[in-house]
C-alpha cells in the first residue's frame, strides 16, 4: 500500500498509460509481455494512491475516468520531460548537438540571419542550423526543433508563442522618395506597387488612408519579400515596409518611409514547438529569441 506523499512505481504508472492507450486491459498485457492479473494490480496500485478511480470498465475494454485523464496527461508530460533531460545529458557527453530552426525565407535572410552570430553564442554547446523554407516543418524531430511560422493563429497541436507583430508603412528609393514630396498620397498611386504573393499590404494602406485600391500606374510581384524591398531600392516602385523585416533597409537609408499611413498588420511572427515541448535547449533558445524580439521594436520612422 502507498501512502498519498509516495509515488507509485513507475512501471504501474506505464501500464495505466498503456490501458489507456489501448483500451483494455488485455492489449496492454499483451503490449508489455506481462499477463493480465499483472495489468489488473497494476492498476489497482495506482488507484489506491489516487484514492479514486482510473478507469470504468465497459463491454470488453475499459476507458479513463476523468480523474485518469487528468492523470495520464500530467504523468506523459512528466515522462516526456525527464525523457528530454536525458536527451539533453546525452548529447552533452557526445558533443555539440544541433538546433534546427524552420523559417519563412524572408525573415531568415532579413531578420534572423543578421542576428545569427550572437545567438549562436548564447548557446556554445551547439549548433544552430537554420532550413529556410516554406513548408510546414514536422516538429517531432525529424523536420526541425523549432519553427518561426508567420500567421493570425497558431497551429493545432503545438505550443506557439507569439514573436512580434510588424507595424506597415510605404517606403521608396530615396529619389523616388524627393520625386514624391509634397505630392499627396494619389502620386504614390500612381506609380508601380510592388508587392509579394497578395495585395492585401497596399489594400491595407488604402483602406487606412481611405482610399480606393486601384493601382494606377501598375504592379509587380514577387514570391519572396526580401525581393520586394530590393525591388523597392533599385527604384523599381514603391513598396510597403513591414517592420522589423525592413529595419536594415531603413536604417541605411537604402529605403525611406514616404507619405501615408502606419498601421499595425493583421498577422504576427510565432515561435512554434512541440506541444509540452520536454527538451530545456529548445525553450531556452525559443527565449533567447523573444528577448531578441523586443530588441527590435520599432523606433518612430521619419517621412522622408
Amino acid at each position: 500500500m502507498h501512502s498519498s506523499t509516495s509515488l507509485p512505481p513507475l512501471e504501474a504508472l506505464a501500464t495505466v498509460l498503456a490501458a489507456a492507450r489501448l483500451g483494455s486491459f488485455s492489449a496492454a498485457a499483451i503490449d508489455l509481455g506481462i499477463t493480465h492479473g499483472s495489468v489488473s494490480r497494476r492498476v489497482q496500485v495506482v488507484e489506491s494512491w489516487l484514492s479514486a478511480a482510473v478507469f470504468v470498465r465497459h463491454g470488453r475494454g475499459v476507458r479513463l475516468t476523468p480523474a485518469g485523464e487528468h492523470l495520464s496527461r500530467q504523468v506523459e508530460a512528466a515522462l516526456a520531460q525527464i525523457a528530454g533531460v536525458a536527451a539533453d545529458l546525452r548529447a552533452a557527453r557526445a558533443g555539440p548537438s544541433t538546433l534546427r530552426m524552420s523559417v519563412l525565407p524572408s525573415l531568415a535572410r532579413l531578420w534572423l540571419m543578421p542576428r545569427l552570430a550572437k545567438l549562436q553564442r548564447a548557446f556554445p554547446k551547439a549548433v544552430l542550423h537554420v532550413i529556410p523554407e516554406h513548408r510546414i516543418a514536422n516538429l517531432d524531430g525529424r523536420d526541425a526543433d523549432l519553427a518561426i511560422r508567420f500567421g493570425s493563429v497558431p497551429v493545432p497541436g503545438t505550443d506557439a508563442k507569439l514573436l512580434m507583430k510588424e507595424h506597415l508603412f510605404a517606403v521608396a528609393a530615396p529619389m523616388m522618395s524627393r520625386k514624391l514630396r509634397g505630392k499627396g498620397l494619389g502620386a504614390i498611386l500612381r506609380e508601380t506597387l510592388l508587392h509579394d504573393s497578395d495585395t492585401q499590404h497596399w489594400r491595407q494602406w488604402c483602406k487606412h488612408a481611405d482610399i480606393v485600391y486601384r493601382p494606377r500606374g501598375g504592379e509587380r510581384r514577387f514570391d519572396d519579400y526580401d525581393l520586394v524591398l530590393a525591388a523597392a531600392e533599385e527604384g523599381l516602385g514603391v513598396a510597403i515596409a513591414r517592420w522589423p523585416l525592413a529595419a536594415t533597409a531603413l536604417s541605411s537609408g537604402r529605403l525611406v518611409r514616404i507619405g501615408g499611413p502606419e498601421f499595425a498588420g493583421a498577422r504576427a511572427h510565432y515561435i512554434v514547438t512541440r506541444s509540452l515541448e520536454p527538451r530545456p535547449a529548445i525553450r531556452e533558445l525559443s527565449e533567447a529569441l523573444l528577448r531578441m524580439a523586443v530588441s527590435s521594436e520599432k523606433p518612430l520612422i521619419p517621412t522622408g
